[in-house]
């Protein structure tokens, strides 16, 4: 178990405590704790099955842990208020095929209990943000799997959220969506959003301030990629994975 404690005295925009969680006798999630600081690109690097998505459900207060405590914008989850404030997208991305991709998002506005005028608004600047207003019309069942990502993210910044979740968010997409994603997750860091991704991508997790390894449910590493690098002396995040993991390859 590592212990990861900010070195600043702001209070993190995340914190894990001693986190822990079993299904049916079986340990997801050993132990751990680490902190978010406001503002990072937070990325969370394993293989399938390493428990990125329990992680952050639990970051989320989707799911309670077994033990210890989570904070998350100052508050002990779980937590709907708090819930209002995250924005989420899952790795399956769950929209109504059957109707518009502007369908879909005006659903969910409503759901985030946006109106009028201000619904629109958000509506408009999230669809343009992820390229999608020329699509505004079109049904899902056309749309490619980069698209639906694409909505999927739109969709979890519609309400403007402090804090920005993603699971996998380019999984089965093309490398040149993929880059556009990651422009648009880069500028909404600057512009103040806490995000925290997950990814198996090593050239993903390269573009976060710090990371966090995982493998098998436990939390091998934390630290920005030249840390980890420098204190393995490795060329590359993948040659730090390896160490860490006893040669198994992500």
């Amino acid at each position: 178990m590592i212990d990861m404690k900010p070195s600043s005295m702001n209070q993190p925009v995340i914190a894990l405590r001693e986190v822990s969680k079993t299904y049916e006798k079986h340990t997801v999630i050993h132990p751990t704790s680490f902190s978010v600081q406001k503002g990072d690109m937070f990325g969370m690097l394993g293989p399938s099955g390493s428990g990125k998505t329990t992680t952050i459900k639990l970051m989320i207060g989707m799911e309670q842990p077994d033990t210890g405590e989570v904070i998350t914008l100052g508050t002990k989850l779980p937590n709907l208020q708090v819930f209002q404030r995250i924005g989420y997208m899952a790795q399956s991305d769950a929209l109504y095929h059957e109707l518009s991709a502007y369908e879909n998002i005006d659903f969910f506005a409503s759901l985030y209990g946006l109106k009028g005028a201000y619904k629109k608004e958000r509506i408009q600047a999230v669809l343009e943000l992820v390229n999608l207003l020329p699509h505004a019309k079109k049904p899902i069942h056309q749309f490619s799997g980069g698209m639906k990502r694409r909505l999927s993210l739109a969709i979890a910044l519609l309400h403007e959220p402090e804090v920005l979740v993603l699971d996998e968010p380019t999984v089965g997409i093309d490398p040149v969506l993929r880059q556009s994603i990651w422009k648009t997750l880069n500028e909404l860091k600057m512009n103040g959003t806490t995000i925290v991704v997950t990814t198996h991508v090593m050239d993903e997790a390269e573009q976060c301030e710090r990371i966090a390894l995982l493998r098998d449910g436990r939390l091998i590493a934390v630290g920005s990629p030249d840390e980890l690098k420098d204190q393995h002396q490795a060329k590359s995040l993948e040659e730090v994975f390896i160490q860490f993991s006893g040669g198994a390859r992500a």
